[in-house]
This record gives C-alpha cells, sequence and structure tokens, in this order.
C-alpha cells in the first residue's frame, strides 16, 4: 500500500490501536475507527490518558482534528 500521503497512512492504521495527543497534553488511546480529511476521528474502546496515567475509560469518541497534534499506531 501506498503510503506517501497521510491520509493513506491513516487508513492503513484503520482498525488497528492508535495513540492520538491533543493540544492540551491530555491522549487518547483507542482503535481507529474512522476519520475525514479534516482529521476529525473517531476511535472505539477510548480511554483518557494524562501524564501517562489512565483517567478514564470512555468507549466510543468523536475528536475534532484541529485539536490533534500527533496520532501515532502502539
Amino acid at each position: 500500500m501506498d503510503t506517501s500521503r497521510p491520509l493513506d497512512a491513516l487508513n492503513k492504521a484503520r482498525g488497528k490501536r492508535v495513540i492520538v495527543e491533543l493540544k492540551n497534553n491530555k491522549q487518547y488511546i483507542g482503535e481507529l475507527d474512522a476519520f475525514d480529511i479534516h482529521i476529525n476521528v473517531v476511535l472505539n474502546d477510548a480511554e483518557e490518558r494524562v501524564d501517562g496515567e489512565v483517567k478514564r475509560k470512555l468507549g466510543t469518541v468523536f475528536v475534532r482534528g484541529d485539536t490533534i497534534t500527533i496520532i501515532s499506531t502502539q
């Protein structure tokens, strides 16, 4: 698969666990379910981490793309 474009890399990560870091230094970790061209993402079985500690389990979450700084596979 060609991952020369950012959305191709995200598409390859669909169905896998990813770490989403936000501008406010929070992290959401969950299975990447969906995304759009604005990098708005939907995570399943998500949990919120602050300073590396699990703060709460959230289930399915929608994260606005303009709040995201990094998306990484685990």
